[in-house]
């Protein structure tokens, strides 16, 4: 069985990107986004994404031209072209010959999910996005070779809460994981303007969460 590794990120208002324009504009969803090349016109691509929202926009105000060419009981298909080398995280991750399989769009946020073959290869990919765009990584999922389990669970963010996330980033930045110690906790509970045993409750718990997941799937 292969070994290699899923990446599920999120990137924020990426700029260029007509997938979280239109998102944007819609005040909605976009889903199934698919993309295709015409090989007489190899410098250019062809999109179509599902637009779900409350009321949909006569025409967008993009630089792009967006076409609706279909309509579902519950959205509407939209169609655009641009240039295959225009910048925007699709082409950050495809530039490593790794398809992007999921792309969906709430708002100015942009989720993607490719696969990776090992943990060099998924370092280049994230290297290369965020020297770009802010990105967060929200799951990561490796398949083991051995085991009747498909995927080890690395990294589940959406199983915290948002304070627990807080607080494990906000003890990370600080280097309260580090040996020696950057900080203590006395030092992070004053960042995050918390007592110390509120720090310490929301700690364990986050880490008790994390813990659960990756025990629970090896």
């Amino acid at each position: 069985m292969a070994s290699g590794i899923r990446a599920e990120v999120t990137v924020d208002d990426p700029p260029e990107c007509v997938v979280t324009q239109v998102a944007t504009e819609a005040d909605g969803n976009v889903h199934s986004v698919t993309k295709s090349a015409n090989p007489n016109a190899p410098e250019r691509v062809t999109e179509e994404l599902v637009l779900e929202a409350d009321s949909e926009p006569d025409s967008f105000d993009l630089d792009t031209a967006v076409s609706a060419i279909f309509s579902y009981g519950s959205g509407s298909v939209y169609r655009f072209e641009r240039d295959v080398d225009r910048g925007c995280p699709c082409t950050v991750v495809e530039a490593f010959d790794c398809p992007v399989v999921d792309v969906r769009a709430r708002g100015s946020s942009l989720h993607m999910a490719f696969h990776v073959p090992d943990m060099e290869g998924l370092q280049a990919v994230i290297g290369e996005l965020t020297d770009q765009y802010t990105v967060d990584v929200r799951r990561l999922l490796q398949s083991q070779k051995d085991h009747g389990e498909s995927n080890l669970v690395f990294v589940d963010r959406s199983a915290l809460t948002d304070r627990q996330l807080e607080v494990l980033e906000t003890a990370h930045r600080m280097g309260y994981f580090e040996h020696p110690k950057r900080a203590n906790a006395g030092e992070v509970a004053a960042e995050l303007e918390i007592t110390g045993a509120t720090f310490t409750e929301h700690l364990a718990a986050a880490q008790s969460k994390l813990l659960d997941a990756i025990l629970d799937s090896a």
